[in-house]
């Protein structure tokens, strides 16, 4: 079943209440946040409504929080081996 993945870009200061009532409905509160709803054509007209403010994917499968809090991360095997100053530095 796919999932339109919403995250709000711009905020809604300023903007009429209809608009934020929109993005309320939508569950979105903060700047990136990100949430997942099923296609329907209901959805489709909420975010019609705010097209401006939010980025829109369709993807075949929700993430959990957790799910995309472990997608952010950076491997863990990778490190800075020198420091910037010592590279700088072995060039002069």
């Amino acid at each position: 079943m796919p999932f339109f993945k919403i995250t709000l870009i711009r905020s809604a200061i300023g903007l009429p209440k209809k608009t934020t009532g929109v993005l309320k409905a939508l569950g979105l509160r903060k700047r990136m946040a990100t949430v997942f709803h099923p296609v329907s054509p209901q959805v489709a007209g909420q975010i019609m409504a705010v097209k401006e403010l939010v980025a829109v994917s369709e993807v075949e499968q929700a993430l959990t929080k957790s799910e995309m809090r472990t997608n952010r991360r950076p491997d863990p095997g990778y490190y800075i081996e020198t420091p910037a100053t010592e590279a700088l530095e072995a060039r002069i």
